[in-house]
């Protein structure tokens, strides 16, 4: 039987046509750079990376996949995109990061492959690009051992993060490309806690990214009605 793979072709596209920018500071992935360090410092602070093995789900060029590595992690980044893939791997090469790898894999057909295999799972920036974001959560759950971190960033959906992720971002201030997020494919928070629970995950923290267009800044904060984090946990098996 066929696989239905949880991907849109349009998405992967786009993401493709972009792959040789992922590492240019000034390109449109710039917003990623520079929200990396938040992220992973906030990762670090539940689920310290040295000496774990680690998976980033929707890796595109590797930017938080590098970084958990640089951590100490034993890293893996997985993705559709091929041309993506593949600068993440050069990039690899060219910095000397350690013990980091890619595979063109999806997550549901690694979790088959691999369940309860790592200790710290990420899914950034990815649930809002996907035709059933609830299949990546049970994925990501699955590949998680018991008593392993699993965590996720996305968008709300709701008028502020519309007019401010959407129409700020795209075509006012033109941080990113426009057409790069739909409004119906974005989740409430509330979606991805239900999405969490189906999984069998327990959320521990949330945690807002905001943006100050003045200084150019972001920060992490309490405000998730537009860019947010959820922290999640697997139970840890009963004795």
């Amino acid at each position: 039987m066929t696989q239905i793979v949880n991907a849109d072709p349009a998405e992967l596209a786009k993401f493709s046509e972009l792959a040789h920018r992922w590492w240019d500071l000034d390109s449109e992935f710039r917003p990623l750079h520079e929200i990396n360090p938040l992220r992973l410092e906030w990762i670090e602070q539940m689920a310290p990376l040295a000496g774990k093995e680690a998976l980033d789900v929707g890796c595109g060029g590797g930017i938080l996949t590098d970084a958990m590595a640089r951590r100490g992690a034993k890293a893996l980044g997985i993705d559709l995109a091929s041309r993506a893939l593949k600068v993440a791997q050069l990039h690899a090469l060219e910095a000397g990061t350690p013990n980091v790898a890619y595979r063109e894999v999806s997550v549901e057909a690694l979790a088959a492959e691999r369940p309860g295999s790592f200790d710290v799972v990420t899914c950034m920036e990815m649930l809002e690009h996907v035709p059933e974001p609830a299949s990546i959560v049970k994925a990501c759950a699955d590949l998680a051992k018991p008593g392993g971190w699993v965590f996720f960033s996305t968008i709300h959906r709701n008028l502020k993060a519309f007019m401010l992720a959407i129409v700020g971002a795209e075509y006012v201030m033109g941080m990113l490309p426009r057409g790069t997020h739909e409004y119906r494919k974005l989740i409430r928070p509330s979606e991805l806690a239900g999405y969490c629970r189906t999984a069998g995950l327990d959320l521990h923290a949330t945690r807002g990214l905001e943006y100050n267009p003045l200084t150019k800044r972001y920060k992490l904060g309490t405000d998730t009605s537009v860019n947010y984090m959820f922290a999640t946990r697997k139970p840890v098996l009963a004795a």
